[in-house]
């Protein structure tokens, strides 16, 4: 998204767009899934007075706008990415911690059941799955 589009839609909720917003915004896109830590790291990179408590304010803040989702991936801090990706199930390895993504398809037998007999639709781009990676499988 640009600067000018964000500004725009901070300006319609009445307020301004920061430098300290534009570079949350930018590094959760650079980093993909990204904790609020992770992001509060890369943008003090480039800032250095930008706190954690302005990271995880921002994070909300582009969520209500739409401009960012988040998912947990742990039983810790909620993981960010941007929302102009495509869906996707989050796949988590208990052991090495690594996160794949596969298509929501995947959960069509299930999310299609709970439509029909519970009336719920799903949003799978909260979907985390915690298991082991064929790696972290093969080395048991």
């Amino acid at each position: 998204m640009s600067a000018t589009s964000l500004a725009a839609m901070l300006r319609e909720r009445g307020l301004r767009l920061t430098p300290q917003r534009q570079l949350i915004l930018e590094a959760v896109h650079e980093l993909g899934h990204a904790t609020p830590e992770s992001v509060h790291n890369a943008v003090r990179e480039r800032a250095a007075g930008v706190n954690i408590t302005t990271v995880y304010r921002t994070l909300e803040l582009l969520e209500e706008l739409g401009l960012v989702n988040h998912t947990h991936l742990s039983h810790g801090s909620p993981t960010y990415h941007a929302a102009g990706e495509d869906q996707h199930v989050h796949l988590v390895c208990r052991t090495c911690g690594s996160i794949a993504e596969v298509d929501p398809a995947v959960m069509e037998p299930v999310t299609g059941r709970l439509l029909r007999e519970r009336d719920f639709r799903v949003d799978v781009g909260h979907v985390s799955l915690f298991g082991l990676c064929g790696d972290c499988r093969e080395a048991e």
